[in-house]
């Protein structure tokens, strides 16, 4: 296999992976816990978060309320890892075959 064709097969997976990531960063993942649902984007960024039962809860319940925030964005979190490791692991297996 000569340079340029190595190139140039190089740059053609380069695209691939970005374009895979732009639609994963666009994508929306949901993270819940018992009192929370949080959205999130691909890359990170929070676009809502719900709380269930709001009339119910007392002064007392804020602090687990925070707890559950957290949980559920750990959940929306992880669930973006998965996606960017399924889709993204195929070029991590491409790449080998450059050497």
């Amino acid at each position: 296999m000569n340079i340029q064709a190595l190139m140039k097969q190089a740059q053609s997976l380069q695209k691939d992976m970005m374009k895979v990531k732009s639609e994963i960063d666009k994508k929306e993942f949901t993270g819940e816990s018992a009192l929370v649902k949080v959205v999130v984007t691909g890359d990170k960024n929070i676009v809502k978060i719900e709380i269930s039962n709001k009339e119910d809860l007392s002064k007392e319940d804020l602090e687990i309320l925070e707890d559950m925030i957290v949980v559920a964005l750990r959940d929306a979190f992880q669930k973006v890892d998965k996606e960017l490791e399924e889709k993204m692991g195929k070029f991590g297996n491409a790449i080998p075959s450059f050497f």
